[in-house]
């Protein structure tokens, strides 16, 4: 039985799921970074899902990169499946701007966390929630 691992459930925020992800937003307020996360139990590499679920996790995350692209004016997009030390498979969607602080280098590690104020996790959820296509992210239990 799938179960969200206990560092994304304190580091995120759960938006909803896909037909195969959980959507988790990053609670860092210096980037744009949402989080997908197949709900299947015990994989932690793209390689052990099954063609069908590797086709709709390149599906739903090119949806979110477009998505986020756009919504947030990126100038670049960092996608990755780094897992060094949460091992469930889970996919970054980072939004990166020439004028970020870790720019070029990667975000991950480079700073202590700087969480949203009361506000902001709540503000760009529903940022991201609306520009998604009506319907296709399922929310609540």
């Amino acid at each position: 039985m799938f179960e969200l691992h206990p560092q994304l459930k304190r580091d995120c925020r759960d938006l909803g799921r896909f037909t195969l992800c959980r959507l988790l937003l990053m609670n860092e307020s210096r980037y744009p970074w949402f989080i997908l996360v197949p709900e299947r139990a015990g994989v932690s590499e793209i390689h052990q899902l099954s063609d069908t679920d590797r086709h709709q996790l390149a599906d739903e995350s090119a949806l979110t990169a477009q998505t986020l692209a756009e919504l947030f004016q990126a100038d670049k997009m960092n996608i990755a499946a780094i897992g060094n030390l949460v091992p469930q498979l889970h996919i970054h969607h980072v939004v990166r701007y020439r004028s970020d602080p870790a720019w070029p280098a990667p975000v991950w590690g480079k700073f202590t966390p700087s969480p949203y104020d009361d506000g902001g996790l709540e503000r760009v959820s529903e940022r991201l929630i609306q520009a998604l296509p009506a319907g296709l992210l399922q929310t609540g239990p």
